[in-house]
Order: C-alpha cells, then sequence, then structure tokens
C-alpha cells in the first residue's frame, strides 16, 4: 500500500515512543538528529498530535516544511488553518498549538527543531473529536 504519494522521505516506522501524544498513528523517520532535530512524520488520515508548548528560555520553537497531504495547523485562541505541500510554519517558542492531517487524507511535514536554552516540550490535552470535527 503507498502511503504517502511522491514522498521523497522514508515514512518510518510507527511513532510508538509519542503514542500517548497522539489521536491516531504517526510514524516517524529522523533524518538529523546531529546540529539541528529534523524528523519526517506522518500522520494517517484523522490523526493528529495533542496541544503541545515547546518551551523555551531562548530560541526554540519549531518550524514545519509540509511534505504531502492536507492537514492543519492551530495555535491557542486561534483559527485553525488548512495547509498543503508547500506551506512553512514558524511556530514560535512558548505557544500552545497542534498539527495533524485531515479527515480524509494522509499528512506529512518535517519538523525543524529551532535550538533552544532549556529546551523542552509540555504535551497537554488531546484536540477533542468535537473540535476536530468542527475543522472545515
Amino acid at each position: 500500500m503507498k502511503i504517502i504519494e511522491n514522498s521523497i522521505f522514508p515514512v518510518g516506522k510507527k511513532n510508538d515512543a509519542f503514542a500517548d501524544y497522539f489521536v491516531g498513528q504517526s510514524y516517524l523517520a529522523m533524518l538529523s538528529t546531529e546540529q539541528v532535530a529534523i524528523g519526517n512524520v506522518t500522520f494517517e488520515p484523522g490523526c493528529r498530535n495533542n496541544w503541545h508548548i515547546h518551551h523555551a528560555k531562548s530560541g526554540g520553537g519549531q518550524i514545519l516544511l509540509v511534505t504531502a497531504g492536507r492537514g492543519y495547523y492551530q495555535e491557542f485562541g486561534k483559527k485553525p488553518m488548512e495547509i498543503h505541500a508547500g506551506d512553512v510554519i514558524n511556530i514560535p517558542a512558548n505557544v500552545k498549538h497542534w498539527h495533524g492531517a485531515a479527515p480524509d487524507s494522509w499528512f506529512q511535514h518535517l519538523a525543524i527543531e529551532v535550538p533552544a536554552v532549556e529546551g523542552q516540550t509540555q504535551w497537554c490535552e488531546p484536540v477533542s473529536d468535537e473540535e476536530y470535527r468542527a475543522l472545515k
């Protein structure tokens, strides 16, 4: 079964290490662990991660480079954005957010961890099914 059409990056293995922070199945292939961490994250249709915050004293945050499929990104208190291959999402440090696949589409992005002083990720509550079903 072809999961992602025309993907140039490996899908990787089931993202079991972070399964508690996702609704649905995701896959992770670490592309770089030196200098800057870059992971290729693939989401099955309907899969999304929990609300989370990339805390940092300085620097930090995350950059998402959408490589395939259709998904969503939302910052807490703002409307969700539909995102597609070619979109770049700059997520500042200390901003609560989530991202994931649309209900009917596989979704893939490169997650680039911006180097941080005292950086850590705080995982929060899941995006509720009610919130997710309300997406346009």
